[in-house]
């Protein structure tokens, strides 16, 4: 199992049509026709793939051959896996594996392929609720921002991008397909297009990254595509739109370059959008409405990183902070000697 994982090449036995190779293809087709994004439908395939292997392997060719117990046993498997690196893989990475089996094994008894579900009662690993390791201050971002070289065509663009991913928040994928009549200048906002679960939403964009996007638009863009007036808004030096790594890479570096001690790609400038817009006094559901989350509960974990509040009223209340009497002279001397 590579640290990327790729769909393995062959899954299952093609001839077979009761075999789990032959029903994969007719799930994932199952779940096109539903209109699930093929970045669901790659994902299903790729995890669901590493188990038949997995199973074939000790002569468990059919899903109706599969019990709980089988599917307790890959759990283990998947628990004691070691990566190239040596690390294990994560519960969140494991729970992957063990939703897209969940998923699959329920389609299989509603369309009657099985009699019975057996992952029903899996039960999944209990994840951790991790906080962002890293998240830049307003200062900070500013810092990575003015990394890039804007007396070149490329610096501006590049810039262009930075102070999308700040302004708006929004994921990778939603700035990477992004098109230019997306953007209003007049109103300030951005329509982000079926982002992720298939949803648009429109969202405000700050005058400063409104400024350098129409530059970019002016001055960079035509160069890059020359007569394209609509179409994909961020290019490369090709015209064609950036990929997903590209991206990745390119942030990565302005935030190594700015030598801050923090690393991260685009994410971190999510997690730095939300955290300020909290850490300034705006509503919880306000940042949900901008980062696009389903759930208020997946917002409110940068509730728990914007303490700046907190820690005003901790120093404020503390009993033991030190206040300017004659008492807390007398410890300072204490401690300075």
């Amino acid at each position: 199992m590579p640290r990327k994982r790729q769909p393995p090449a062959a899954i299952g036995n093609p001839n077979d049509p009761h075999g789990m190779g032959v029903l994969l293809d007719h799930f994932l087709e199952w779940l096109r026709i539903r209109n699930f994004s093929e970045h669901t439908v790659d994902h299903r395939r790729t995890y669901l793939g590493y188990f038949i292997n997995w199973a074939e392997e000790r002569g468990i060719v059919r899903p109706a051959d599969v019990t709980k117990p089988i599917l307790e046993r890959f759990q283990r498997w998947l628990f004691h896996y070691r990566q190239r690196n040596g690390k294990p893989l994560s519960f969140r990475t494991q729970t992957h594996y063990l939703t897209s089996l969940r998923a699959w094994f329920k389609w299989l008894a509603r369309q009657n392929h099985i009699l019975y579900n057996p992952a029903s009662e899996l039960e999944l690993p209990k994840l951790e609720h991790r906080l962002p390791k890293f998240v830049l201050t307003a200062t900070e971002a500013d810092v990575v921002m003015n990394q890039t070289n804007v007396a070149t065509s490329l610096g501006v663009r590049d810039r262009a991008i930075l102070e999308t991913f700040y302004s708006t928040g929004m994921r990778r994928n939603e700035l990477r397909q992004l098109n230019v009549c997306d953007v209003d200048v007049e109103r300030g906002v951005v329509v982000v297009r079926q982002g992720k679960n298939k949803k648009d939403r429109t969202i405000p964009i700050g005058g400063r990254a409104l400024l350098w996007m129409q530059k970019y638009q002016e001055q960079v863009r035509p160069g890059l595509s020359p007569g394209d007036a609509g179409g994909v808004l961020f290019l490369t030096e090709q015209g064609m739109p950036l990929t997903a790594y590209r991206l990745s890479q390119m942030v990565r570096r302005y935030v190594a370059a700015a030598d801050l001690g923090k690393t991260g790609s685009c994410h971190l400038f999510r997690h730095t959008l939300a955290t300020l817009m909290l850490e300034n006094g705006a509503d919880v559901r306000f940042v949900q409405a901008m980062l696009g989350h389903a759930n208020l509960s997946t917002t409110q974990i940068y509730t728990h990183v914007s303490i700046r509040k907190l820690k005003q009223i901790h120093e404020a209340t503390h009993p033991a902070r030190l206040q300017r009497t004659d008492n807390a002279g007398a410890a300072e001397e204490t401690l300075e000697s």
